[in-house]
């Protein structure tokens, strides 16, 4: 009995302690701003935020799994609003649009849960220049009851953390949506150029197949549309959040009579599969000689070989073929392909 008194009086001074600690180092609320930029020009960046179906495609706090989401009508603009659930995260909620400035200012308000004050979000879009936009939160967080208000002490480092890898979707998506209609406008074919490139994340297949008259092109067309198919209708992604696919191959076996290779999509992040037909690769950051080709896909080993030639004439070595289909690789067309060459010392 005396030890059971004692253990109570232990968690009361326990209690009290940390009621202490809450009340006088821990805000009822919090505000803070965040800034970020972004290569792209705010009438392109602008409709990612005000319209909210393109919003959760990209925003890291809607990334679960387990998600479900509800729109309501107008579903753009002052006014639109959503109601959603996430099974995975243990959370439920709604999300409005109080106010919009087109291009300028936009004002969001957030109930997580069943809390009655909503998350405060104010978001100003300022033009860098023609290309570049910086844009600014500004959060205030809900009143927290006492003994609830520790959460506050992480609030602000957990929202920078997604809003980095929402930033990274965010561009990915736009590179997607802006860059595809950039590169067919602005494609000079049949001259090497020198590129730094980024790395990517590919769902695709790996493949064997004959390499005689145009039985290669025809089993890539089968396999593009089996991935493209599967990344879309099975995975549920949109067009501006998948990249161009890419062929990976030894750069030397187009002269084989059996060709290895692996066809994938580019996707932002890994998310779960279930058909053990389909994996991931990841492509590393690395220079690389590229060459725009477009023509029959036989054709191809004149700017391999170019590529292939400059390798070897500044001493450096390559392990693999990079064939980006700037257009989807149709049976009886010719092609339009970025032919990429990663290199190295």
């Amino acid at each position: 009995m005396r030890w059971f008194k004692f253990s109570v009086l232990i968690l009361l001074v326990l209690f009290g302690i940390y009621a202490a600690v809450m009340y006088f180092f821990a805000d009822e609320s919090k505000s803070f701003t965040v800034e970020k930029e972004i290569d792209y020009p705010v009438e392109k960046v602008f409709p990612q935020f005000s319209n909210l179906q393109n919003f959760v495609r990209w925003n890291a706090y809607f990334s679960s799994q387990k998600l479900s989401v509800d729109y309501f009508r107008p579903y753009e603009g002052q006014g639109s609003a959503l109601a959603f659930r996430d099974r995975e995260h243990g959370r439920s909620g709604e999300m409005y649009i109080r106010y919009q400035n087109p291009r300028q200012t936009l004002r969001y308000q957030l109930f997580e849960n069943d809390d009655n004050t909503p998350y405060l979000i104010d978001i100003r879009f300022v033009p860098v220049s023609d290309t570049r936009t910086r844009i600014v939160w500004f959060v205030h967080t809900p009143k927290l009851p006492l003994l609830k208000r520790s959460a506050n002490f992480w609030t602000e480092e957990d929202f920078v953390d997604d809003l980095s890898r929402s930033m990274v979707n965010l561009k990915n998506i736009l590179s997607n949506k802006v860059d595809r209609d950039e590169q067919l406008n602005h494609i000079t074919y049949d001259s090497l150029i020198v590129e730094k490139y980024e790395g990517s994340l590919l769902l695709g297949v790996n493949v064997s197949t004959s390499n005689k008259k145009d039985a290669l092109f025809k089993n890539i067309v089968l396999n593009h549309n089996k991935v493209y198919n599967y990344v879309t209708v099975d995975l549920g992604k949109h067009e501006d959040e998948i990249g161009l696919p890419i062929l990976i191959t030894d750069p030397s076996n187009f002269r084989e009579k059996e060709v290895s290779y692996f066809y994938g999509i580019p996707l932002s992040r890994k998310t779960g599969i279930t058909d053990n037909n389909f994996s991931f690769r990841t492509v590393n950051p690395s220079k690389i000689y590229s060459i725009y080709f477009k023509g029959n896909y036989s054709a191809r080993q004149r700017p391999v070989s170019e590529l292939l030639q400059k390798a070897r004439r500044d001493t450096l070595r390559s392990s693999m073929l990079m064939e980006t289909f700037i257009v989807p690789p149709e049976d009886g067309k010719d092609v339009i392909v970025k032919f990429s060459l990663p290199v190295y010392r």
